[in-house]
């Protein structure tokens, strides 16, 4: 029994874990993160509300320059502005091409704004809602470049880029009212859409130095048949009207993992920078050679 004073006082001398932890410790520092601005419109045209969101170039405060501007569709927060604004950054970051204004517009309900309407029975009994494209262009067209060029610092020229039924409203932006942008980025655009009806009147003549970047994933079927259709149709215009880029990525992507890749890809083409002019390569880089003496 006299064994266990000892022993027992030690213990309580000893600190326990909660005693050796109980010291404050430094929290981190935090701070927001912010890519851009975020506003809310009320659209008369559509009679609702509508997230658009800015980002800007780097410099593009410390500047007078003018941009060129991306209008993205499906472009809020929890669609694609993340992603399209970081090729922005990665275009202000590398200084391999860029820069330019990218401008989110959100989109809803994207079968009834984003598609022309039907004329095939079978789409109007399929999709009841649809056959909004017009509306939503005419809210692009009066209200949202008008609020982005009162506010910003933008070029003359303008660019639409989607995907999938994004994709298809840019193909129909581009054959019904082709002078409201100067570029268009259409990937792997639903072309299946009223049978492809659409693609079998003749291409557009209102086409002037019209740039158009074309590309597609593995889709295969009707939607492939309407990207033939329209290369063959604005194929037959004569020579200056229209240059169109097509990228085929059939046996590399699916519908689901083209956009990213194609988007930069299309961005590289349409705003490249001049030639980097490269220093004389390092010495570590060229195999057994030394740092260059010091005189």
């Amino acid at each position: 029994m006299r064994t266990a004073f000892p022993i027992i006082a030690l213990l309580f001398a000893l600190p326990t874990a909660a005693g050796a932890q109980s010291a404050p410790t430094a929290q981190p520092s935090t701070r927001p993160i912010q890519i851009g601005t975020s506003y809310t419109m009320s659209s008369p045209t559509l009679g609702d509300t509508r997230e658009v969101n800015i980002w800007l170039p780097n410099g593009y405060d410390r500047s007078t320059d003018t941009y060129p501007v991306l209008y993205l569709l499906d472009g809020a927060l929890d669609q694609d502005f993340h992603h399209i604004a970081g090729l922005g950054s990665l275009a202000s970051l590398s200084w391999t091409y860029g820069p330019f204004i990218v401008v989110g517009v959100q989109t809803r309900d994207r079968a009834a704004e984003l598609t022309p309407r039907p004329t095939d029975p079978r789409y109007r009994a399929a999709f009841p809602n649809s056959g909004g494209a017009d509306r939503f262009r005419r809210f692009l067209h009066q209200e949202v470049i008008p609020f982005v060029e009162a506010r910003y610092r933008t070029s003359s020229k303008r660019a639409l880029m989607g995907e999938s039924l994004a994709g298809l409203f840019v193909v129909d932006t581009l054959l019904e009212e082709p002078k409201l942008f100067d570029d268009y980025i259409a990937i792997s655009p639903s072309l299946w859409w009223d049978d492809r009806r659409p693609l079998r009147r003749p291409a557009p003549t209102g086409l002037a130095q019209t740039r158009l970047f074309l590309a597609i994933a593995d889709e295969g079927g009707t939607m492939q048949d309407g990207v033939d259709r329209l290369r063959r149709s604005l194929g037959q215009l004569p020579a200056g009207r229209i240059t169109v880029k097509y990228v085929d990525y059939s046996s590399t992507a699916t519908h689901s993992t083209v956009y990213h890749r194609a988007a930069e890809e299309a961005l590289r083409w349409l705003y490249p920078a001049p030639p980097y002019k490269s220093a004389p390569t390092p010495w570590y880089m060229i195999e057994g050679a030394a740092p260059p003496s010091k005189r």
